[in-house]
């Protein structure tokens, strides 16, 4: 008996709440076609508004928080990687091995200590402000609720009042309905309208708290981190100076290409050698007046006459003799002297002077054609005369101190590594 009497009351439960739904959506439909009135509450309803978009501010937040922690949890992996690769490579009778080892573990606590924190100081602070959304929220929508129930109870008990036919009884009903709807409705909505407001200000200080909290950790863990990275470099200095022989060294990119000044010379060679069946004399040799003509920059005012100042080229019987390489580099000379691009009438800089760079460290030059450079050393930059001599990373150039005190570019000039040194204007 007992279990058919509790099966009774809830399926009377049952049919009262299905009776409720009834109601509402009917309350719900009159409503929204203007044949009911509707309750309004535009106060409350800003307090949603807000409590809305700061469940949706926070929900944010705790999913980059994740994020982050989530990145902090990989660099600590990738460092221990790191840290494990250093140990392994860092052979048993070097220097500071030990020390090496130590920093390495304090490294790695102290990755362990930040995301711990991270997730004690942010991350549970975090999901305690965001569990209590779920049963606000819950608590609005019930509030909606019994408010379309008030507005039934007040309607049905005024279509009664109103009716040709009263029935005293049914309004009497209707009014203890009316009453019971409106106090259940006025307790929630009472509770929210206080718990709203303050719910919605308590943002700015839990804001403020987490990431000073963030924030605090973060720079802490970079001092501490600072610390263990200046220690290791002590130790790896300090091996570098005792292995100092096996220091890594800078390296020139290899020169693919023939030798510049050998193909010159060959060429020359070979554009000076006299046909086996010609008796005719051969030209002079390298350094002699006719095998370099004289080139003149006169800079004197312009006559009256009107004849133009400028480069003054003597004529040489034996110039139409030269070998063709020893024609363009005196005409490209005259040039550069004269009509040069960026050393235009700059007689301190070499013709086609281009910028300036500064060795960072010393090259051994390898080959007649290269030049040898001590770290510190300035050189005058210069243009290929054949852009297709260029090999890739290196460059034509003058040491500024050979030229300052020569001027002669085919006795100074010569190909350098281009990553042996830094532009400097």
């Amino acid at each position: 008996m007992a279990e058919m009497g509790s099966k009774g009351v809830t399926a009377g439960k049952i049919a009262s709440n299905v009776q409720k739904k009834l109601t509402r959506a009917q309350e719900k439909v009159l409503q929204k076609l203007g044949k009911a009135d509707e309750t309004k509450d535009e106060q409350f309803e800003q307090c949603v508004q807000n409590f809305n978009k700061q469940l949706t501010e926070g929900t944010r937040l705790q999913k980059d928080l994740r994020t982050y922690l989530a990145s902090v949890k990989a660099m600590h992996e990738a460092s221990k990687k790191l840290s494990e690769c250093l140990q392994e490579v860092y052979e048993p009778e070097w220097p500071g091995r030990d020390e090496a080892n130590k920093i390495a573990e304090n490294n790695d606590l102290l990755w362990m200590d930040y995301h711990q924190k991270l997730v004690d100081q942010a991350l549970l602070t975090m999901d305690t402000y965001l569990g209590q959304f779920p049963d606000i929220k819950s608590r609005i929508a019930k509030r909606g609720r019994k408010l379309v129930d008030y507005d039934s109870a007040r309607h049905h008990y005024e279509s009664l009042q109103t009716a040709k036919k009263k029935d005293e009884a049914k309004i009497a009903k209707a009014e203890e309905e009316l009453i019971k709807a409106q106090k259940v409705f006025e307790e929630m909505n009472v509770d929210l309208q206080e718990e709203l407001p303050s719910l919605w200000n308590s943002r700015v200080g839990f804001y403020v708290n987490t990431f000073q909290s963030i924030a605090g950790l973060e720079e802490n863990f970079h001092k501490e981190m600072s610390k263990l990275n200046q220690n290791l470099n002590d130790v790896l200095v300090s091996l570098e100076k005792q292995h100092g022989s096996n220091t890594f060294t800078v390296k020139a990119q290899p020169r693919k290409k023939t030798k510049l000044f050998s193909r010159l010379r060959r060429k020359k060679n070979s554009d000076s050698a006299p046909d086996k069946g010609n008796k005719s004399p051969s030209p002079p040799p390298d350094g002699s007046p006719a095998a370099t003509p004289e080139i003149r920059v006169n800079h004197e005012p312009e006559p009256a006459g009107g004849a133009s100042p400028g480069a003054t080229i003597p004529k040489s019987p034996s110039q139409s003799s030269l070998p063709a390489v020893v024609v363009e580099t005196f005409s490209a000379t005259v040039n550069g002297a004269v009509e040069g691009s960026s050393g235009t009438g700059r007689l301190d800089l070499p013709p086609g002077f281009m910028f300036k760079v500064q060795a960072q460290h010393d090259y051994t030059a390898t080959d007649t054609d290269e030049l040898q450079l001590k770290a510190g050393d300035v050189v005058l930059v210069i243009p290929f005369q054949n852009p297709e001599e260029q090999d890739e990373g290196w460059l034509m150039g003058v040491k500024e101190s050979d030229w300052n005190q020569h001027k002669e570019l085919e006795k100074c000039r010569g190909v350098f590594p281009e990553n042996f040194t830094e532009r400097v204007q």
